[in-house]
Order: C-alpha cells, then structure tokens, then sequence
C-alpha cells in the first residue's frame, strides 16, 4: 500500500510539474508575439536570433527556435538525464506550439510603439516570470536556458545573471539589422527578465492539493522539488 501511494504521489508532482511547464511557456509565448515582435523588440537567447530571422527572413519564431534547441537538449540528456531531457522536450514543444497558436489565431494586438518603456518593462516582467516558472519545476524553454543552467551550475553564479550576458551577447548581434532605440529598450527588458528569473526561482511557494486527492487525507501541503541556484552551489 505504501509502495502504491508513493506511486501515486510521484505522478501527482510530475503532473504539477508538467503543469507549471505548460504555464510558463504560454506566458513566454504571449509576451513574445504579442509585445517583442508587434513593437520591434527583440530577444536574447535563440528566440532573439529565431526574432532576427523573423525579420529578416520571415522564418516563424515558432519552430526555427525548436531546431536551434536540438543539439542543446542532446547535451543537456547526456550531462543531466533523461528526466530534464523530457521536462526540457515538453518546455521547447509547448513554447513552439504556443506562438505558433498565437500566430495563427490571436485576435489581440498590443500597440506600444509611442511608449516603448511600457513595452520593455511588460516585456521583461512577463518573459521573465514565464522562464522563472518552467526552471523552477525542473525545465527549460530551449536551449539557450539549458546552456544557463548548465553555465550557472558549473560556475555557481545567479542564474539570471548568465541569462543577461548572453542575450546581451545576441543583442550585440542584433544592432547590426535592427534600429538601435528598439535594441536598447530590449536591453532594458532583458535585464529585468534576469531578475525576474532568479526571483522566480528564489521565492518560496507551497501548493496543497484538494482535499478529495489527498492520499491521507491529512493537511499537510505536497513539496514540489525546486531546484534553486543556491542548492545547485552547494551540490557543487
């Protein structure tokens, strides 16, 4: 019986988990198409090189992400097993899926041109809650994220901050194509989305399934793992 009820719990915080993903992603999702791309911002990481091919080329942000994050999400199932390998399959296919929906069949239009500070601050906040919230239950949205954590593991710095350099990096490249007051205002959204991430991941939740699912029927709240920079330091 024990064995049978660990089972279960075990499925109900992957469920959560996958769950979490899932929210993350649309959210990362909604930000991307609906405030970078109708107000020319841009992105660091692979969705800012997916952008810049999105302007230059037409390509769909949607799935040319997905094949820069192949080889990345090989590597990250040789370092990091085949669990994170799955979390970080669902995060890259869901993202995918996501703007391709958004592209597809959303009505809304989010018209910031004459303020583009608004713009870069909705920008950082939500991108930054919605990579926050898939790192923090154990995924990553492609593999720009994967390269961080790894990067942050190895090295022991915040998270949020090797997310900063290397969009910054990107960013560099993007100044060459793109205008340069629209560049600078994506800076600015992504250094809040690095510290969005790293509050996302540092801030401490507890979830409590509903009273019928409880195995024992007891109050006590179920932990979700939560794998935050300092327990990455220390394991290191």
């Amino acid at each position: 019986m024990r064995r049978r009820t660990n089972w279960n719990t075990s499925w109900m915080v992957a469920g959560k988990q996958i769950l979490a993903i899932l929210l993350g992603t649309f959210i990362l999702a909604f930000a991307y198409y609906h405030i970078n791309f109708y107000n020319n911002l841009s992105e660091g990481g692979f969705v800012g090189l997916a952008l810049l091919g999105k302007y230059l080329f037409g390509w769909s942000p949607a799935w040319s992400t997905f094949v820069l994050d192949i080889p990345v999400i090989l590597l990250a199932w040789w370092l990091k097993g085949h669990r994170f390998m799955v979390y970080t399959l669902i995060g890259a296919a869901s993202f995918s899926i996501f703007y391709s929906g958004f592209e597809q069949l959303s009505p809304f239009v989010v018209d910031l041109h004459g303020n583009l500070l608004i713009a870069a601050a909705l920008s950082g906040l939500l991108t930054g809650l919605g990579a926050g919230i898939v790192l923090r239950y154990g995924g990553a949205t492609g593999g720009d994220d994967v390269l961080s954590r790894l990067i942050s593991e190895w090295k022991g710095w915040k998270i949020g901050n090797v997310f900063f350099v290397g969009d910054v990096i990107v960013l560099g490249l993007c100044l060459f194509f793109l205008p340069f007051k629209e560049t600078m205002y994506t800076m600015l959204a992504v250094w809040l989305a690095g510290k969005m991430i790293t509050w996302t991941i540092s801030v401490k939740v507890e979830f409590k399934l509903p009273h019928f699912l409880r195995q024992d029927k007891s109050t006590a709240p179920i932990q979700i793992p939560v794998k935050t920079t300092a327990s990455v330091q220390q394991s290191h």
